[in-house]
């Protein structure tokens, strides 16, 4: 047993034994470094594809939302061309006398009202309501006021020009005549 452990000591003590363990350990601890610093730049490279995965996605989101505000408002000129146009035939269409309410060519103005109407509509054009309303400059601008005790103050009681919001912003203010009581 002694002879056992003599030899176990003599190899340990051996220096070509001792530079080949700590050879060995030596190695363990490169290739453990070597694994460290492999894993890490997985990490890092995974962490990096990660964030340009979410900042494509982010991206795309943008684009998106930037396409649908470009095509909510790509009609915006001609719609604001447009208007002044409308405004007039309605005015003019409003003015046909009662007796003529029946003739086919005011029956065919209203059909053509109905279809600039329908096409303002089909565009996100919506015309701002007004006659009772409660007035709002957001929506509306008071051009005159007059004096009605029967009425609340603030109320509008005539239209003087249509008001018109394209989708949710308003595009062309209301004018109108509000109610405004002394003191």
């Amino acid at each position: 047993m002694i002879k056992k452990r003599d030899k176990q000591v003599s190899e340990v003590s051996d220096p070509s034994t001792l530079r080949q363990r700590s050879g060995q350990a030596q190695l363990r601890v490169t290739q453990k470094e070597h694994i460290d610093k492999i894993e890490q730049e997985a990490a890092d490279n995974l962490a990096g594809w990660q964030r340009a995965k979410a900042d494509y996605e982010n991206l795309k989101k943008q684009t998106v939302k930037e396409r649908e505000a470009f095509v909510k408002y790509a009609n915006y000129n001609l719609i604001m061309e447009l208007l002044p146009i409308f405004d007039n035939f309605k005015l003019a269409f409003n003015s046909v006398p009662e007796a003529e309410q029946n003739n086919p060519w005011v029956i065919g103005l209203r059909h053509i009202k109905k279809q600039m109407e329908d096409f303002l509509t089909q565009n996100g054009v919506s015309e701002i309501k007004t006659d009772g309303e409660m007035f709002d400059p957001e929506l509306h601008e008071a051009v005159e006021s007059v004096e009605d005790a029967e009425k609340n103050e603030g109320v509008i009681i005539k239209t003087i020009k249509s008001g018109y919001r394209l989708n949710d912003k308003v595009i062309q203010a209301a004018k109108v005549v509000v109610v405004k009581n002394s003191v």
